[in-house]
């Protein structure tokens, strides 16, 4: 099995106009698929990232971001284990992330 990160991207205007208690059945949804793939045994761990934006690095210096008005941020990620790229994909057609934005598949690379 190899290992994957399924990126988390959203719109962040997405959750704009979400009550408290959507939040929360929503949050309960991304709990249960969670413990479905801990219980098929292919999580290997995952973390929501906190939505004050963080900071942007760079060799010219260090900014505050990305912005609420961005189109894009990514809200978090799961890494999972799969056989290959369509395995982990198909991980990933199952996460409710869908219906909130997108979600980039990458494959870690490990070193020998």
């Amino acid at each position: 099995m190899q290992q994957y990160l399924l990126i988390l991207r959203e719109n962040p205007a997405a959750f704009e106009h979400i009550s408290p208690a959507e939040m929360q059945a929503i949050v309960e949804r991304y709990v249960a698929w969670g413990h479905s793939l801990a219980e098929r045994g292919v999580m290997a761990g995952g973390i929501k990232l906190a939505d004050e934006g963080g900071r942007h690095v760079r060799a010219v210096g260090v900014t505050d971001g990305p912005y609420a008005e961005t189109k894009e941020v990514v809200g978090g990620f799961f890494e999972v284990l799969a056989e290959d790229y369509d395995g982990a994909v198909a991980l990933a057609q199952e996460c409710p992330h869908l219906d909130y934005g997108w979600i980039e598949v990458r494959r870690v690379e490990t070193t020998p």
